[in-house]
């Protein structure tokens, strides 16, 4: 099980810590930094400015909006990232949500699975220096009854960028299965991960050749040190943020994801605070074994034992997402979590 790093959205006030997060993550063979994008600052500018201050460590978008870009710009910034570090991107799409799509983008969120399927096809087209002509529901391109052409990529990339999708739901997590190279998992639990990889599974054996292997990603939040509750009020307010207001209450994945996994009566309390604006009320209304199973909380004894876990359950890259009141908490997360990994006995592989 390799070990990534997430440090999530850009712009709000800790970029320089981000950074030296990344930095420290490198020197210490972390496998790959994710960063994120909403409606901030954009992914492909960040991993530029962590690509260009890095050595090895991947770059991976974690996710790029599918409705934020065409599927030529996206397989644009693409290849060029991934020049311009030496071939350490790595591509994570994702369709974001109705209210992001329809409300920053101007683009209609309805069938997100047949748009995801088709975008694939055409980044993948241009990734492989295929002329772009696809005719689908959602895309057509070139335009018909026009000047346009099926162009090709003109950048010289000779090596296949890795695509991952960020999938939630069953249906998602079969496409994932059926035409990525890895998944992209968030509240992640051990013991729940069974039956998501069961529907992966399914999506895998779709295909007319299955790949030769599949990344299995899982970003969990960290906190470290001796005090088990304060770790978890630490991590809280994140988990609280996502299963309450990412998304409406009628369409939010991830609160959807939490009532799979059993706890349907406290994740519409949650949602109900923070709906009301009542963040704090929402993040003590987290049952505290959610936060636990999705979170790496403790010391590095504690660490370790729930890392073992996430590895025999078939997780193949544990992505940590360091929380602290400070930067040096932050640090000292990341460090613990390496020296975490490091008594794991694993050794890191080589990138999809």
């Amino acid at each position: 099980m390799r070990l990534g790093l997430s440090c999530g959205f850009f712009g709000q006030g800790r970029d320089e810590e981000n950074l030296a997060l990344a930095r420290r993550a490198d020197e210490l063979g972390v496998d790959v930094v994710w960063a994120a994008e909403a409606y901030g600052p954009d992914v492909v500018s960040v991993l530029a400015w962590i690509g260009a201050q890095t050595e090895r460590i991947g770059l991976g978008a974690g996710v790029m909006q599918i409705p934020a870009r065409t599927p030529a710009a996206t397989a644009m910034a693409a290849s060029g990232l991934d020049s311009l570090s030496g071939g350490r991107f790595r591509l994570g799409l994702g369709v974001s949500g109705p209210q992001v799509s329809e409300g920053w983008h101007g683009v209609p969120f309805a069938k997100p699975l047949g748009r995801t399927r088709e975008y694939v096809d055409i980044v993948r087209l241009a990734l492989e220096h295929r002329p772009v002509a696809y005719q689908g529901e959602h895309f057509t391109l070139p335009l018909p009854d026009g000047p346009g052409k099926a162009l090709r990529l003109t950048q010289v990339h000779r090596r296949q960028i890795p695509v991952y999708l960020a999938a939630v739901g069953p249906k998602n997590l079969q496409l994932a299965g059926e035409i990525a190279d890895g998944w992209l998992g968030v509240f992640v639990a051990p013991d729940y991960f069974a039956e998501q990889r069961t529907e992966i599974e399914a999506g895998l054996a779709r295909r007319a050749q299955p790949p030769a292997s599949f990344d299995t990603s899982a970003t969990v939040a960290l906190a470290t040190g001796p005090d088990l509750e304060a770790c978890a009020r630490t991590v809280s307010p994140y988990p609280a943020l996502y299963l309450g207001g990412m998304g409406s209450r009628k369409q939010n994945f991830y609160h959807q994801l939490a009532c799979r996994m059993g706890y349907e009566t406290e994740a519409d309390r949650v949602q109900d605070l923070y709906l009301e604006r009542r963040w704090a009320e929402a993040a003590a209304a987290l049952p505290p074994q959610f936060v636990d199973d999705t979170s790496l909380l403790g010391d590095v004894d504690r660490v370790t034992e729930r890392m073992r876990r996430y590895a025999d359950a078939g997780i193949t890259t544990l992505t940590v997402a360091p929380w602290g009141a400070d930067g040096n908490a932050r640090m000292e997360a990341l460090e613990t979590a390496v020296e975490a990994h490091r008594r794991l006995g694993t050794r890191p592989a080589d990138a999809p």
